[in-house]
């Protein structure tokens, strides 16, 4: 069986140079190019020298119809803008296309969504293995628990990190909405300031940190009447949200259109 070729896009970022990294050392695929944004100082270098790697022989590009074109799938942990163009182009060729940029809005949901009609789309707010069965973990407790039980959900990233809540944390609060059989958009707190008065039965709560270099803390907290339950996820590195997305790409293979997470990727 051939080599699934796999694209990056973002590639001079910091999960675009961590893809190139697990790409280019996971058996059964191989790196077939990577883009940048226009203007980047980045175009034109060698992806495995901007990697830390030995020279691949593939260059920077700033056009995504070009890497899609020699392409099984593309990896995106770019910005909502730039991922729903790539969406577009990744269901016109037919490949796969792993979603990891967070951020996007309900336009951009759709936008992708329709893309999925026509290929295969993998998005999840995080990749890690580790993460995913905090979301499969919470989903179970918020449904085993009644609304006596608090939820609040309590994450930090980075100081450079530019979206909040961040997607994992709003992934965690729609598994515990979905365990709870309620709709999280008007049944969230995402913000609290001043006079607030009591807590909402029913609510769940977002709160925000950002600070150094936290790759990601998250922790779902069940408050009841003289108990808590706490569960947290720590990741150290981010290699293993791109060892996930690598993963993501190559079970996507063959799967037909169709609009996946990693929940489904890993079985749980």
């Amino acid at each position: 069986m051939s080599e699934i070729r796999i694209a990056v896009t973002g590639a001079a970022g910091r999960m675009g140079r961590e893809l190139i990294r697990v790409i280019s050392t996971t058996s059964g695929c191989v790196l077939s190019g990577g883009t940048e944004a226009p203007g980047s100082p980045h175009v034109g270098a060698d992806l495995g020298t901007l990697a830390g790697l030995p020279p691949l022989g593939l260059a920077v590009t700033t056009d995504p119809l070009e890497l899609v074109v020699g392409s099984d799938a593309v990896i995106d942990f770019t910005a909502p803008a730039p991922t729903v163009e790539m969406a577009g182009l990744a269901a016109n060729a037919r490949i796969v296309h792993v979603i990891g940029t967070t951020g996007l809005g309900e336009s951009d949901d759709a936008a992708i969504k329709a893309a999925a009609r026509h290929a295969t789309v993998i998005k999840a707010g995080n990749m890690s293995l580790g993460v995913n069965l905090l979301t499969a973990v919470t989903r179970r407790i918020a449904e085993a628990l009644d609304a006596d039980f608090d939820i609040e959900i309590i994450e930090m990233h980075h100081r450079q990190k530019v979206d909040a809540p961040s997607g994992t944390a709003l992934m965690l609060g729609a598994a515990a909405a979905e365990g709870r059989g309620i709709d999280l958009k008007t049944n969230s707190v995402k913000a609290r300031d001043g006079h607030t008065g009591a807590r909402r039965r029913g609510d769940i709560g977002f709160a925000t940190l950002r600070g150094g270099t936290v790759v990601g803390d998250h922790t779902v907290v069940f408050a009841g009447e003289g108990e808590r339950i706490e569960i947290t996820h720590r990741a150290a590195d981010r290699s293993i949200f791109a060892r996930g997305a690598v993963k993501a790409a190559l079970w996507g293979q063959g799967k037909g259109p169709g609009l996946f997470n990693m929940i489904d990727v890993l079985g749980l």
